[in-house]
């Protein structure tokens, strides 16, 4: 179809003004910001007027006030240092009403009558000044005195009645801005209204109506502005557009529904990842995760069948792991190839993703997927970091080629059951590693606690089967308190053991379970444990929660045993780097001096669990001082690293 010849552009007036829009709207803005600045200026100059003259008013009735209490204390007879000090108070209070105070602030509103008043003020006050330094019972004549003060206090109400005069006229100045100021803000609205009506609402309309003409589809519609310069220059590229797109038009729709089946295309495959994700993520076991790779593969590659083969260590053979639509005789005879007999099991040195016809059912390589109707074989190898770990195949009853999106979408899903798998036999191998890990510590605990009892225990009862041979009855009491005292210690190292096994930090704060732990300590010992948490910092790491739980229950475990204590004390302070404190008030030891082998193998525990999380243990102990246990804990960083 023709494209229509487009019309030629609106051409525009000429009436347009000398100055572009941006430049009048700027200088309107300035014109009304100075006004404005200028109102506000003196709007706060008289405001700063009447604060000033206020705060004056009230130095003038506190001279006032300090001019009676002046007088009332010449009169009393008081000390003459108490009267100088009040006529020093009458001083400073004059020069601060006559300097003012830009601070508070205090400034009076100085006019011709006020001024007369002041200067009064000051010589009534000149005056009277030395009849201060006479005591009152010398004076000659107290009511003359009586009368000058009086005259002064009329003065200093004059200079208040003048000060308040000023206010007013101030005031009614102030509202005369502020009528002004009103008067001002309505005629800027209304200016702005107008010059936006004319300049800036008008030609939009215009443009507006011709983009309404666009959107419905006709591409004829042209502007036509008759103002000024940004909007004529707005118009042309409007014109100018509306032309392009007329003569674009024709071919946009195609262009538009190859880039929908290029995206439609990219969904798809992106939908096959995020689905193929989510499987991974869901699976627990190998077998699972297959079984549902292969079901989604099938899905998403329109495939009539899938395979999934992984290979031995030697990739020698290929077994089959999991499958979906496959025949259940093609699954039994193809359980397990060996690599390049037939075409599923591709040798590691050719292995790619790549495209098989089956020809004929009497081709060797080929002979049971012809049997079974299927046409092409696509066969997609999977990786992980260059190792061949198996081969996806893809069963078609139709030809089938492969584009280069295709191939990488087939190589990404690959890769992307490659790592899962991996990552399950990684999982695998750290619960395997961890249980060992608890065995081997468990063994450890029983060792050093148990072990070592039930050792004392067997000595113990060889002495005591001695003595009843030797009828030695003197010493078999001695024998079975040491046994008691023995199966007791045994008891109690059970029960540690128990509590130490069972412990778990359920949150991100281990101060409940250092609380849990001091309420289990003080039930199993008898002994008081008090708790204190200082400091603020990020939680400790799970499992760094969980070792420091266990070194505090070792070293509670050594005050039990060996410390006599009657109390003891943790306490923790919080921040960048933890340090957790088990105080005793027992016998202590002399660190220099040997000590207990059952010491020996509590500190061994505690330290070797400090240094599965990169913390230090320190003893610190003297007779007959207690004993002090302090875990220092670095950065969260380190502390979740164990050392090697």
């Amino acid at each position: 179809m023709p494209t229509p010849p487009s019309p030629p552009p609106m051409p525009i007036s000429a009436r347009a003004w000398p100055r572009q829009l941006s430049t009048k709207f700027v200088l309107i803005g300035l014109s009304m910001l100075l006004l404005a600045l200028l109102s506000i200026g003196l709007t706060m100059w008289v405001t700063r007027q009447l604060d000033g003259g206020a705060a004056a008013v009230n130095e003038a009735g506190r001279l006032r006030m300090q001019t009676w209490r002046l007088v009332s204390a010449w009169q009393g007879g008081r000390e003459p240092a108490q009267v100088q000090q009040l006529v020093n108070e009458v001083d400073r209070t004059l020069r601060l009403i006559e300097r003012g105070d830009p601070q508070r602030p205090l400034s009076v509103p100085w006019s011709q009558p006020s001024r007369e008043r002041f200067g009064a003020i000051e010589a009534a006050w000149q005056r009277l000044r030395p009849t201060w330094s006479v005591p009152a019972a010398s004076a000659q004549d107290l009511s003359s005195v009586t009368a000058e003060v009086d005259a002064l206090v009329g003065q200093i109400d004059a200079l208040v009645r003048a000060i308040e005069s000023t206010m007013a006229r101030l005031t009614a100045l102030l509202n005369l801005f502020q009528f002004l100021m009103m008067a001002m803000a309505v005629a800027a609205a209304i200016i702005s209204l107008y010059v936006g009506q004319l300049f800036v609402i008008h030609p939009l309309k215009r443009l507006r109506s011709a983009l309404r003409q666009v959107e419905a589809g006709d591409f004829s519609a042209r502007v036509e502005v008759d103002s000024h310069q940004e909007f004529a220059e707005l118009a042309a590229g409007f014109n100018h557009m509306a032309q392009t797109l007329q003569g674009l038009y024709h071919g946009l729709e195609l262009q538009v529904q190859a880039k929908t089946r290029d995206l439609e295309a990219k969904r798809a495959r992106l939908a096959a990842l995020y689905a193929v994700s989510s499987l991974i993520v869901e699976a627990r076991t190998l077998d699972e995760l297959a079984r549902g790779f292969a079901r989604k593969l099938r899905e998403v590659s329109g495939a009539d069948a899938v395979a999934i083969r992984w290979s031995d260590t030697g990739t020698r053979r290929y077994l089959m792991l999991a499958s979906d639509c496959l025949p259940e005789q093609l699954i039994e005879d193809e359980q397990c190839l060996e690599a390049g007999v037939c075409a599923c099991g591709q040798p590691p040195a050719t292995a790619r993703t790549r495209v098989i016809p089956i020809a004929a059912a009497e081709e060797r390589s080929l002979g049971g997927c012809a049997q079974a109707g299927y046409v092409t074989l696509v066969g997609v190898p999977i990786r992980q970091q260059q190792q061949l770990l198996g081969e996806i195949n893809l069963f078609y009853r139709h030809e089938v080629l492969l584009g280069e999106d295709d191939r990488g979408l087939y190589d990404a899903l690959a890769g992307h059951l490659a790592n899962a798998a991996e990552n399950l036999r990684a999982q695998a191998l750290l619960r395997e590693a961890a249980v060992s890990e608890e065995r081997s510590l468990l063994a450890r605990e029983l060792h050093d606690s148990i072990a070592q009892a039930l050792s004392f225990l067997k000595i113990q009862v060889g002495l005591l089967r001695a003595a009843v041979q030797r009828n030695d009855s003197a010493a078999v009491p001695a024998i079975i308190d040491e046994i008691e005292t023995g199966v007791r210690e045994s008891t109690n190292d059970v029960r540690e053991l128990l509590v130490h096994f069972r412990t778990r930090t359920d949150g991100d704060d281990i101060e409940d379970a250092l609380r849990t732990t001091l309420r289990k300590f003080e039930l199993q010992s008898g002994l008081s444990a008090h708790l204190d948490v200082q400091g603020h910092g990020v939680p400790l790491p799970s499992d760094t929660q969980l070792q420091v739980l266990h070194v505090v229950q070792e070293a509670l475990s050594n005050v039990r045993k060996h410390a006599q204590a009657s109390e003891v004390f943790v306490d923790v302070q919080r921040g960048p780097h933890w340090r957790f404190r088990v105080r005793d008030n027992g016998r202590g030891f002399a660190t220099d001096a040997d000590r207990d082998q059952d010491t020996h193998v509590g500190l061994h525990i505690m330290r070797e669990r400090a240094e599965r999380i990169g913390a230090l243990v320190a003893v610190h102990s003297h007779p007959g001082g207690g004993t002090e246990v302090s875990i220092d804990v670095p950065v969260q960083t380190e502390a979740s690293t164990p050392n090697p």
